[in-house]
């Protein structure tokens, strides 16, 4: 029988549609090691164990436990049969999941089933004498905030892209096959569904390291060019403001704010963005913010750590020429 440490972390691991580590697990198996020994639950078809496990490995997993992932057609259940049963193995510290469509799902039918504390949405872990706790921005990122579980291991899903920390690399990570109980749980079922073909060479928004986002000032659709140009020299992905998606420059997928898509980058280039509150719900805990406005009385520069008060097309074809020469 696999014997786990006492602080022991389990943490969720999610796979693309392609059958690949989700660009979430880096982050997620680095904060599990600030706190304990991460433990990773990987759910997937038979035939991407190996493949997926080793991954784990590369990300810090010293430990890789490896489910079925149910019917195929099936939402949610089957993962959380999944963890449920893992919760019952290792018998962590804290359960660790992403802040993703699919974590949040999972996070919060695991804790209901298992009467669990549930902190969603985290922007760092930690723990003190009593245990794991999360951190957390709230109302707006005006305030920081720990929850912590009275009762019983905390169930954490941690926001995309804001963990720095990486564990070491494990070169052969110890593999369990789980046993997972089926519980019998009535689940939603997928009838049918068409792909949606695309693809990019910029990173995906969230989880992203570097942002460049554009907001209404940059005054249309065809203007909202010059964001793409300054994010590809950066290697950035692409964000806008709510109103410049209300405005029709960009999709709502690339919306970041209260009521679009949270990202905590490494860096993050608003352009053209005033920063009303609802946005920087959104972004404010990136690492570095730098503001381009040509109202020096923006609310962007009020939490900008670099601020150019300027027209955004005289300064950005500065900045992106500046970059290409020195990129050589």
């Amino acid at each position: 029988m696999v014997e786990f440490a006492p602080d022991a972390v389990l943490v969720v691991l999610e796979t693309t549609p392609a059958g690949e580590l989700a660009s979430s697990s880096a982050g997620l198996l680095g904060a599990a090691s600030t706190i304990g020994t991460p433990v990773a639950l990987l759910v997937a078809d038979e035939s991407r164990h190996d493949a997926l496990a080793a991954a784990a490995g590369k990300f810090g997993a010293a430990s890789v436990l490896v489910g079925h992932a149910g019917e195929a057609n099936e939402l949610t259940v089957p993962a959380v049969d999944a963890v449920a049963a893992a919760f019952e193995l290792v018998r962590p510290a804290a359960v660790l999941l992403s802040h993703s469509a699919d974590g949040r799902d999972i996070a919060g039918g695991f804790a209901a089933r298992r009467s669990l504390p549930l902190a969603v949405d985290a922007v760092g872990v930690g723990s003190d004498e009593e245990g794991v706790v999360a951190h957390h921005s709230v109302y707006g990122g005006a305030y920081n905030v720990t929850s912590a579980s009275t009762f019983g291991p905390l169930v954490i899903t941690v926001r995309q892209g804001v963990i720095e920390e990486r564990a070491q690399e494990v070169a052969e990570p110890d593999v369990s096959r789980l046993s997972v109980t089926p519980s019998g749980t009535r689940a939603a079922t997928i009838e049918s569904f068409e792909a949606a073909s695309g693809s990019s060479t910029r990173p995906e928004l969230r989880g992203a390291a570097k942002i460049v986002a554009g907001g209404r000032g940059l005054g249309s659709a065809e203007k909202f060019a010059l964001v793409e140009q300054l994010a590809d020299v950066l290697g950035a992905a692409v964000g806008a403001s709510r109103a410049a998606v209300d405005a029709g420059y960009v999709p709502y997928a690339y919306q970041v704010g209260q009521t679009g898509v949270q990202v905590s980058p490494q860096l993050y280039v608003a352009l053209g963005i005033s920063g009303a509150i609802q946005h920087r719900a959104g972004m404010q805990t990136a690492k570095t913010i730098v503001a381009v406005n040509k109202d020096a009385d923006a609310p962007i520069f009020a939490i900008a750590d670099f601020g150019v008060v300027g027209d955004v097309f005289t300064v950005v074809p500065q900045l992106i020429a500046a970059l290409k020469a020195k990129k050589g």
